[in-house]
């Protein structure tokens, strides 16, 4: 049996629209619309067909669609190369890919700073 991750993992699958803020101890997994705040106390993945309108916290994150809204990664942000980014972000390690798009500023924090926030 495999064990679990602390929290579990959060899904929304393409076709859902979630309305409101929610958080997580664990992974999400958006595949479709988020309309509220988002925040995981794991990591974060975002398809290619999400959008998501919505402040966003996350110890990890992974874009590959669309985020609107303001952004504080603990860890690292990759950004896909279909991605696009809405809003500022906060992160400590960020990679994207040719072809991403950020419209906002960008703030990093060397490892050995604490992040404000």
């Amino acid at each position: 049996m495999k064990p679990k991750a602390s929290g579990g993992e959060t899904i929304i699958a393409e076709g859902v629209k979630v309305e409101g803020d929610f958080t997580s101890d664990g992974n999400v997994t958006i595949e479709g619309m988020v309309h509220g705040n988002v925040a995981a106390g794991g990591d974060m993945f975002v398809g290619e067909r999400a959008v998501i309108d919505a402040d966003v916290a996350a110890k990890n994150l992974v874009l590959a669609g669309v985020i609107k809204g303001t952004v504080r990664v603990e860890e690292k942000a990759e950004l896909g190369p279909a991605s696009t980014l809405q809003g500022d972000l906060s992160v400590r390690v960020l990679s994207v890919a040719p072809g991403a798009q950020i419209n906002g500023t960008i703030t990093m924090a060397r490892a050995n700073e604490k992040q404000e926030g």
